[in-house]
């Protein structure tokens, strides 16, 4: 027998996942180059650019993250300038997030690197296969994935 055969990812979905996840940040983070950030700071620094200046709370929300990894992944990037916080003007407890110049600057000087990232796992995982994956992977990262994963422990 094999050891893949009894390699935990073949049994786990979230191991699988897990892996897959590392091997998938590093090419990336490969194809970022020089820029000085890695695939997750690219994310990051897009999702905040997509979401205007969100409150801390809403951009751990879009990444599934809890609020003290946000706050570890974004100390780095308020550091490099790239990114700063700001207090809510309807709430002064919240604060949003939003990119500085450089910030803006930088995460649309990756898009570059990211475009050559994605058409490359478009060519070896094939284009529809690629969208159908991030489909099913935004599925399971939602909240109602999350509740309804939930709620069947609470019949058990």
């Amino acid at each position: 027998m094999d050891d893949t055969d009894n390699a935990i990812w073949l049994h786990c979905t979230s191991s699988a996942v897990r892996r897959a996840a590392r091997q998938l940040g590093q090419l990336y983070d490969d194809a970022m180059g020089e820029t000085g950030l890695r695939g997750t700071q690219f994310s990051l620094l897009s999702q905040i650019a997509h979401a205007g200046e969100p409150t801390q709370k809403a951009l751990a929300e879009a990444m599934v993250m809890d609020l003290s990894a946000l706050g570890h992944t974004l100390k780095p990037l308020i550091r490099d300038g790239l990114v700063e916080l700001v207090p809510d003007l309807k709430d002064r407890r919240a604060k949003r997030v939003r990119l500085t110049a450089a910030g803006a600057k930088r995460q649309s000087d990756m898009v570059a690197n990211w475009r050559v990232a994605q058409t490359r796992f478009d060519a070896v995982f094939g284009k529809e296969e690629s969208e159908e994956l991030r489909r099913t992977l935004a599925l399971i990262a939602s909240p109602d994935f999350a509740k309804a994963f939930s709620d069947l422990e609470d019949q058990a």
